[in-house]
């Protein structure tokens, strides 16, 4: 049961990288000319009100700010709305914009890009591309944190970098709309798509908290799908999200939630995940309208809830907690598997045939049902191909199995026995083909008609 951390690892990135940095000052912009190629005009409206046109490679900045601004056209009506047309440029410490068009509202710092908008945040790389963009600065009395709002689809391409720090391939996150505010909150409503070459997260809308909320989730059809090595599918109608210190630590589908891998398919009404150093170490599944139930090539479980221990992406034990059943791998004759249940049933796993090489994958080792445990097990019998069947009812039943791959029974320890039965075949009658030790006997002469 295989399913590592690097695979919801887009989830890992989605916080550092979609969140834009705050401007260091707080204050509300002054516009100054730096350059007009063609003309400046002013107009003069009332004594007080005046208007101002330009054209030609047109720059503007905020006095004491790190804010500029450049068009081929501007159109300044008392400098309180800014109208920029033409190859627009805008730039502060933490994002540069460029679009078609653009609008500056002073009195509530708010920048409008439209038309071909790409917003690229300067500290990771990380950019925004649609059709329309509004960006809100801090104001003093207003907000307190950089808002931004997209519409109309935009991608959010979500800029990576691997353990040794170098650029890795980015994650693409599209949605009708999305809302970031601040560092640490994201919002992303409509038709969401996650998508990388080896990822695909989709679902109705997506929320990231990696601030304070410490929370995230995936809402409405729900899913987070690994197309690599070590693939895995987990769906169901919301994946919450939990993060400590803007790290990934538990993912949890919720309702009619499913998980597949190469070695296993595990259905509940909820299955959570607590992920280790970029690894699953522990998967959880329960409820009541769809019973957990998973399924493996080496083993089948059943019970109330569902407890997998995977550390270093290896199966090491298996919990059914209420009315847990359990059972081994397979036979390849009748399809049949050895199986425990009881009120707690418990699976220990270790390497096939006792080797430390793991690479052919773990396979039970120890089966354990503790009350009103039921066993039902097969046991090979010497000179016999046929194996003894027995079944048994008691307080506590242990059974070890063999060292080797194919995992037989090796021995059964029952504690508190209530009931049982045992099944032995009969074995085969000797050969009667070899010949008799005893001679046949000599046939006398022919008695005459009539001799007594």
């Amino acid at each position: 049961m295989q399913m590592r951390g690097a695979a919801i690892l887009l989830l890992l990135a989605l916080p550092s990288s979609l969140g834009w940095a705050q401007g260091p000052a707080p204050q509300r912009c002054r516009l100054v000319i730096e350059n007009v190629d063609r003309q400046g005009t002013q107009i003069q409206v009332t004594p007080e009100v005046v208007n101002y046109f330009a054209g030609g490679n047109v720059r503007l900045r905020c006095a004491g700010l790190a804010v500029r601004m450049w068009s081929d056209s501007v159109a300044s009506y008392q400098g309180r709305v800014v109208q920029f047309v033409g190859h627009v440029r805008y730039r502060d410490s933490t994002v540069e914009m460029t679009a078609d068009y653009g609008t500056y509202f002073r009195d509530g710092e708010k920048w409008e890009g439209r038309g071909n908008v790409v917003l690229q945040n300067l500290a990771d790389g990380s950019s925004l591309r649609g059709p329309m963009l509004d960006y809100y600065r801090v104001l003093p009395g207003v907000r307190d944190t950089t808002e931004i709002y997209a519409d109309r689809r935009p991608t959010v391409s979500v800029a990576v970098v691997d353990s040794l720090g170098e650029p890795d391939e980015p994650y693409q996150v599209v949605g009708d709309r999305v809302r970031f505010k601040g560092e640490d909150r994201v919002w992303v409503g409509g038709r969401v798509t996650i998508d990388r070459s080896d990822f695909q997260g989709r679902s109705d809308s997506l929320y990231l908290d990696t601030g304070p909320g410490n929370a995230g989730a995936l809402i409405g059809r729900a899913s987070m799908r690994r197309t690599a090595a070590d693939s895995f599918d987990l769906q169901g109608r919301r994946i919450d999200l939990t993060f400590a210190e803007k790290r990934l630590t538990d993912v949890t589908a919720r309702d009619s939630a499913s998980l597949r891998n190469v070695t296993l398919d595990l259905e509940a009404d909820v299955i959570g995940l607590s992920i280790r150093d970029e690894e699953v170490t522990e998967t959880r599944a329960w409820g009541k309208t769809i019973r957990p139930r998973a399924v493996s090539e080496d083993y089948e479980a059943r019970g109330d809830s569902l407890r997998f221990v995977t550390p270093d992406q290896q199966l090491r034990e298996i919990t059914a907690f209420g009315n847990g059943w359990l059972a081994g791998r397979s036979d390849s004759a009748g399809g049949e598997r050895d199986w425990v249940s009881g009120d707690l049933v418990h699976a220990l796993f270790g390497p096939r045939g006792g080797e430390s090489d793991e690479s052919s994958g773990p396979v039970i080792k120890v089966l354990e049902a503790r009350g009103t445990a039921r066993a039902y097990y097969r046991m090979a019998l010497a000179g016999s191909t046929t194996p003894s069947l027995s079944y048994t009812l008691a307080d506590a039943i242990t059974i070890i199995m063999g060292s080797g791959a194919t995992a037989t029974v090796d021995s059964v320890h029952a504690v508190g026995v209530r009931d049982g039965l045992h099944l032995q075949p009969i074995l085969a009658p000797p050969d009667t083909t070899r010949t008799d030790s005893i001679p046949p006997r000599r046939a006398g002469p022919r008695p005459r008609p009539g001799a007594r």
